[in-house]
C-alpha cells in the first residue's frame, strides 16, 4: 500500500485560504504567520497539515496555561451554558468571587476592582481614573512603550502607531525608555547610569508640562518596546518622582502579571505597590479579560466626581469565571515558582548562545518573558534588521514561533513567552531549535 501523504490538496486549500485573506481581510499590522493554523494545545498550535509548531509566545504573550487547558474549557463550557453574559447594571457572583481572590493576591491598598475585557481597555479606565482623581490631564509613559490602541492608551503609546490619525490626546509626555543595552547615559566606569537618565527624563517632562500631571503610566518589563527591564530601584525611583508632583503611577502589567516573571506580580522585586494596576492578556489565559485594581480613596473620590466607564462586557460572568479559573490553576499547578525555576535554566540557556555568537548583542528580561537582541556585532551594536526575519523563518521551518520586534535603533529583538505550564523537554527543544535556525542562517551561502 502506497503510504505517501498527498499533499497537492492541502496546497491548493492553502493558496485559496491566503487568497481568500487577501480579498476580505483589513490589514490591521505585520503580515501573517504563512501557516493556516487549525488547532492548538498545551505548548503546540497545529497547521492544516498536522505539523506541530512549538508557541513560544503563549499566543499573544496571553495564554500562560498553554492552550486549552482542561481547566478552561470546562469553566467555558459551564458559563456559556448556564451565565456568561448579562445587562451591565447586573452582578453575578463570579464577579464578586474574582475581585476577592485578586485583591487578596495584593498588597492592602489594591483593593478596589473592575472587570473589563481587553488591556486596552482598562487602561484606557486607568487613565481616566488618574485625570479625574488628580483633577489633570497629562500621562508620562515610556517612548517605547505600548499600552493598547483605544484613543487615551494609543496616545500613551510611542512605540508605534502615532502617525497619520491626527492630534493624539492631549498631554502625552515621553520619558526615556531604560534600556541598559542602549541606552547613552553612563558613569566614568562604562556602567549604565539609569538614574542620571530618570532625572534627565523628568527634567524634561516638567519643562514641558503644563502644570496638569496627572499619571505615569508604564510596564515593568517593556514587551512590545523590545523586552526591556527596568533596573533594580528603578521603580521605586519612579514612584517617589510621582509623588513628589502629585502624580499617580499605573503599572500595565498585562504580559507581566500572574507569575510569569517568577514573582506573582513583576513589581514584587521592588516592593513598590502602583495606584492603580491593570492587568489583562494573562489573566484570561488567551481569552479576553482584563481588570483595573486600585484604592478605596482613588475609587471613593471618582465615583464622588462621577466617573463612567460603561461598556457592554464591563462585569461579564464569564470573563470573572475565567479569571477564577486561571488564579486557581496557578495555585495549584505551583505556576509562579515554576516560572522562576524554568526561567532560571532559559536565562542560561540564552546567556549561552551569547557567548557562542558575536550576532547575539544581548540577553534581558526574567522568568519566563525574555528577550534576545540579534545585532551585527557586539562591538557596534549594529541593529540587524534582514538577520532578525531570516532566523524567524527558519525557526517556523522547523517548528517554532518565534516573535520578532523590531523598531528604529534596535536590532530584532526576539520575544520569548513561552506558557507557564511548559514541559522542560519542550522550553530546552525549543532553544534547540533557535539555535539551529541561528546557525543555518549564518552558515547559509547567501548570508543575510
Amino acid at each position: 500500500m502506497d503510504t505517501t501523504t498527498d499533499t497537492t490538496t492541502d496546497t491548493t486549500s492553502d493558496t485559496t485560504f491566503w487568497d481568500d485573506a487577501d480579498r476580505l481581510l483589513i490589514r490591521y499590522g505585520a503580515t501573517f504567520t504563512p501557516r493556516v493554523i487549525e488547532r492548538a494545545a498545551g505548548s503546540y498550535v497545529y497547521d492544516r497539515q498536522g505539523t506541530p509548531i512549538l508557541d513560544f509566545t503563549s499566543g499573544q504573550m496571553s495564554s500562560i496555561l498553554g492552550h486549552a487547558h482542561p481547566a478552561v474549557v470546562a469553566t467555558v463550557s459551564s458559563s456559556v451554558a448556564t451565565l456568561d453574559h448579562l445587562f451591565s447594571g447586573m452582578l453575578s457572583a463570579p464577579v464578586l468571587g474574582l475581585a476577592d481572590r485578586l485583591t487578596a493576591s495584593l498588597p492592602d491598598q489594591l483593593s478596589k476592582v473592575m472587570l473589563l475585557s481587553t488591556g486596552a481597555e482598562s487602561n484606557e479606565a486607568a487613565i481616566k481614573l488618574a485625570k479625574l482623581y488628580t483633577g489633570r490631564y497629562e500621562i508620562v509613559s515610556f517612548d517605547r512603550s505600548w499600552h493598547g490602541m483605544t484613543q487615551g492608551a494609543a496616545s500613551a503609546t510611542f512605540s508605534a502607531g502615532r502617525r497619520g490619525y491626527g492630534p493624539p490626546m492631549p498631554g502625552n509626555l515621553a520619558l526615556p525608555t531604560p534600556n541598559a543595552y542602549r541606552s547613552p547615559f553612563r558613569t566614568a566606569d562604562g556602567a549604565y547610569d539609569w538614574e542620571a537618565e530618570l532625572a534627565y527624563g523628568f527634567a524634561l517632562v516638567d519643562q514641558q508640562s503644563a502644570g496638569s500631571l496627572a499619571a505615569c503610566v508604564v510596564e515593568p518589563i517593556l514587551s512590545s518596546g523590545g523586552i526591556i527591564e527596568l533596573p533594580p530601584g528603578y521603580l521605586r525611583r519612579l514612584k517617589e518622582m510621582c509623588d513628589e508632583r502629585g502624580m499617580l503611577l499605573v503599572l500595565d502589567e498585562a504580559q507581566t502579571g500572574l507569575g510569569r516573571t517568577g514573582d506573582m506580580y513583576a513589581f514584587e522585586r521592588d516592593g513598590v505597590v502602583p495606584d492603580i494596576l491593570t492587568l489583562s492578556k494573562t489573566l484570561g489565559a488567551g481569552l479576553p479579560v482584563a481588570a483595573v485594581v486600585t484604592s478605596a480613596e482613588i475609587e471613593r473620590v471618582c465615583h464622588e466626581r462621577g466617573f463612567l466607564f460603561y461598556t457592554t462586557h464591563v462585569s461579564d460572568p464569564l470573563a470573572a469565571a475565567v479569571g477564577l479559573t486561571v488564579l486557581d490553576v496557578i495555585d495549584r499547578e505551583r505556576l509562579v515558582e515554576r516560572a522562576g525555576r524554568l526561567g532560571g535554566q532559559l536565562t542560561e540557556r540564552l546567556l549561552a548562545l551569547q557567548e557562542r555568537y558575536e550576532v547575539v548583542g544581548d540577553v534581558r528580561g526574567r522568568g519566563l518573558l525574555q528577550g534576545v537582541e540579534l545585532v551585527q556585532d557586539k562591538q557596534s551594536k549594529t541593529p540587524a534588521d534582514a538577520l532578525g526575519n531570516a532566523v524567524t523563518s527558519a525557526c517556523l521551518d522547523r517548528g517554532l514561533h518565534m516573535n520578532i520586534v523590531q523598531l528604529p535603533g534596535m536590532g530584532g529583538i526576539f520575544r520569548i513567552a513561552p506558557p507557564l505550564t511548559i514541559a522542560e523537554d519542550d522550553l530546552h527543544k525549543g532553544i534547540d531549535l533557535l539555535e539551529a535556525s541561528l546557525r543555518a542562517v549564518l552558515d547559509s551561502p547567501a548570508g543575510v
